[in-house]
């Protein structure tokens, strides 16, 4: 599994890097494309199995993404990402109560309602990246966001399983780790402290710049686990298999979903996006 893993992180990664240098346009249509993969994902988590369903639900996405680009306007935009952020606040209680046991009133049934939902997950991920590429140096910071987020995870994976005693939350993710957390803030901090070197950040911003990247991290873990939780609702391990080892685009992107407006968001409010 570890094998194949790396294998195809060694594919992808180049590919994406390469993505990110290209024009916003196509970007946008590259980011469309994988949220709509996404889309396909989260119907069958929202209990539609069917084709017909699961095309219907990924239509409806797409049509939101095309409506959400051709009347883009930054009050509009700042609004949804605001939105989203809140939304990942509610999620994060929604996981804490799920773990502390109240396991049938946390978690919507209702498939209808786990569609809603999927929009709130979805589409501000989508306006994030998409407005980061935008700015000036947006390649550059998009591609930082990644590399965040991947080495977080990495750092939580490798330092959970050579010292992880302290689970997480073992009624959503068993193999998740309070010293993973701790290696995820750890190597994240790392790498934010590089790019805030790079980019030659005063001594002000360079601190809350570190406090956004350790939230960042924080958030991207529940964007992880949230999509855990859905999973263990429906009984499966993997939100699809288009990815070898890596399940699906859900699994890849699920830390994104959550970080990425929030980051965004920072990044608006400590005046780096011009």
């Amino acid at each position: 599994m570890l094998k194949q893993r790396l294998l195809t992180a060694l594919i992808l990664i180049p590919l994406i890097v390469w993505v990110f240098t290209l024009s916003s346009q196509t970007v946008a249509q590259v980011i469309s494309f994988i949220t709509l993969l996404g889309a396909w994902e989260w119907a069958g988590l929202c209990g539609f199995h069917t084709r017909a369903k699961r095309a219907i639900y990924t239509i409806f996405i797409g049509i939101a993404l095309f409506a959400i680009y051709w009347f883009w306007h930054q009050p509009s935009m700042v609004f949804l990402l605001t939105a989203a952020c809140l939304w990942w606040l509610v999620a994060s209680l929604m996981i804490l109560r799920y773990q502390q046991g109240f396991l049938d009133t946390t978690v919507p049934k209702s498939p209808f309602i786990k569609a809603l939902l999927g929009f709130f997950i979805l589409l501000p991920a989508w306006i994030a990246i998409v407005h980061l590429h935008g700015r000036n140096d947006g390649g550059q910071w998009v591609l930082f966001l990644l590399i965040l987020i991947w080495a977080a995870d990495s750092g939580a994976y490798f330092v959970g399983k050579r010292w992880g005693r302290i689970k997480l939350a073992d009624k959503i993710s068993p193999g998740k780790t309070w010293e993973g957390v701790m290696g995820a803030l750890l190597i994240g901090s790392l790498v934010s402290l590089c790019y805030a070197v790079f980019k030659s950040m005063s001594l002000t911003i360079f601190l809350l710049f570190m406090l956004l990247c350790l939230l960042t991290v924080i958030v991207s873990i529940v964007g992880d686990l949230l999509e855990s939780l859905f999973k263990r609702q429906m009984g499966i391990k993997d939100s699809g298999q288009i990815l070898p080892g890596h399940g699906g685009v859900l699994d890849r992107i699920d830390s994104l979903t959550a970080a990425a407006p929030f980051f965004v968001m920072g990044l608006i409010l400590l005046g780096l996006l011009f």
